[in-house]
């Protein structure tokens, strides 16, 4: 009788795609759900990233493998990013590394630094796939806590008194996913002391910094001494509008960039010429009205509608989130979050993301996605008002 590997009985499908099945199942019945769930940007790239894509295909040598280190007009264009969003200067031919999105690279990441029974810092709450990739390839998640009443930043007192002497790798997150707590100079500064001192690789993941973001923009490694010990992801699923391009990249020291490129190099090749020179065009193109527009503006509009949704739901939430979903705190009379979240989804018809999922400190919390046009967000307000208005 065959059985599958251990790994499989370690983990569980997905939660968006188990629960996206049954929103299908109920769009089939005629019930048109709104989703307000998944945080994939429903807007274009810039004209000049697809007119690039367009030209490159059309040329009969574009379409052979690609350097699975990424092309020079990439690399040489991740960094210029790098120094023009946050002044921090990367060396092109070793310390940049596109990837296939961002998942890819902490499947990379956690191979290339950690062996079977190591352990890795994950926050909580936080992205679900730091926790399932770290099951699967055999090492041991240790949660870290972050709190409401601590602006979602890691507790270093408490984080100093666990016992780290198997810990290889730890996951951070800012600006944050899903709280909306915004990066600070000061975590950095004491994630790079944390990390140095303890002889641990801080994994920084930073798609969110344009997102409703109107000040500095903060990278991990804009601090003394960070690429000795940090590395640093980026994407341009989020900020450039292109998620299902699955172009992301990650910057260290050489030595570190070297190590995840050996283990990448053996799992998969370089992305189309096309999706990659398309992909440099818009990280040098692409100007800072552009980003002011799609990043801020659109996002500031469609957030005035959820927290609207939030105060119907008399969910609490902080105004100084950051990123592209909305986080608010139930309340006391629901007993648990799912309660509320199925009540929205089978009676208001519009799908949103309990915070159980990112760890059990999101227990009392959802989640709003602002990926959804005004229209369809205006009316999943009228939905959930309809239903909500009339239980009071």
């Amino acid at each position: 009788m065959i059985e599958p590997a251990a790994r499989v009985s370690e983990i569980q499908e997905y939660y968006f795609s188990r629960k996206l099945k049954e929103v299908a199942r109920l769009n089939a019945e005629g019930k048109d759900i709104i989703s307000l769930a998944i945080g994939s940007p429903d807007m274009p790239p810039s004209k000049q990233t697809i007119d690039k894509l367009c030209e490159v295909a059309r040329q009969p040598a574009a379409h052979g493998y690609q350097p699975t280190m990424g092309t020079q007009e990439l690399r040489e264009a991740m960094v210029g990013f790098y120094k023009r969003w946050y002044d921090v200067r990367l060396n092109p031919a070793t310390e940049i590394q596109p990837l296939i999105g961002s998942k890819e690279g902490i499947l990379h990441v956690t191979l290339a630094f950690v062996n079977p029974g190591d352990e890795v810092l994950v926050p909580n709450p936080g992205y679900p796939t730091y926790t399932s990739l770290s099951t699967i390839l055999g090492a041991k998640v240790v949660n870290y806590n972050l709190r409401e009443d601590n602006g979602w930043q890691p507790d270093f007192e408490e984080l100093e008194k666990m016992d780290l002497s198997r810990v290889k790798l730890m996951w951070a997150n800012y600006p944050n996913m899903p709280t909306g707590g915004n990066a600070q100079q000061e975590t950095y500064n004491k994630l790079v002391d944390f990390a140095r001192r303890n002889h641990i690789i801080v994994v920084n993941d930073n798609p969110y910094s344009f997102i409703l973001n109107e000040g500095k923009k903060l990278s991990i490694l804009q601090i003394p001494g960070a690429k000795d010990c940090c590395i640093e992801f980026n994407s341009m699923s989020k900020s450039f509008n292109m998620p299902g391009w699955r172009v992301g990249m990650c910057a260290s020291n050489a030595t570190f960039i070297g190590w995840i490129l050996k283990i990448k190099s053996n799992i998969d090749s370089g992305t189309f010429r096309g999706i990659q020179l398309a992909a440099a065009e818009a990280l040098t193109e692409n100007t800072e009205e552009w980003h002011k527009e799609y990043n801020i503006n659109v996002y500031r509009r469609r957030r005035d509608i959820a927290e609207q949704i939030m105060n119907v739901l008399e969910c609490s939430f902080a105004n100084s989130q950051v990123g592209m979903f909305l986080w608010g705190k139930i309340p006391e009379h629901y007993t648990h979050v799912e309660e509320l979240t199925e009540k929205v989804l089978h009676e208001a018809r519009v799908f949103i993301t309990p915070g159980f999922i990112f760890g059990s400190n999101g227990e009392r919390y959802i989640r709003i996605s602002l990926c959804a046009k005004e229209d369809k967000m205006n009316e999943a307000l009228t939905r959930i008002k309809s239903v909500f208005s009339e239980n009071k």
